[in-house]
């Protein structure tokens, strides 16, 4: 039969890898939740480059349009 002291062992030993698994869980959960924070704002980040783009690239063609009617009408007449 086993021992009294090894019962109390196994149920010390269960106990604190119960408690480990709990705070394993937990952080793991704040680590997804902070990983799907951090998606959220990458892809936030990326629109916002994308539209910075796309005003850069409408203020190239605006100023060439203007380069080109200066110049039209500076050697034309």
């Amino acid at each position: 039969m086993a021992s009294k002291k090894n019962i109390i062992s196994n149920n010390k030993i269960e106990y604190r890898l119960s408690t480990h698994e709990k705070v394993c869980a937990e952080r793991m959960k704040t680590l997804f939740k902070s990983m799907d924070e951090v998606k959220k704002e990458i892809k936030e980040l990326r629109n916002d480059v994308l539209k910075g783009k796309g005003a850069i690239n409408l203020l190239i063609i605006i100023g060439g349009l203007i380069g080109a009617l200066f110049g039209f009408f500076k050697w034309n007449g």
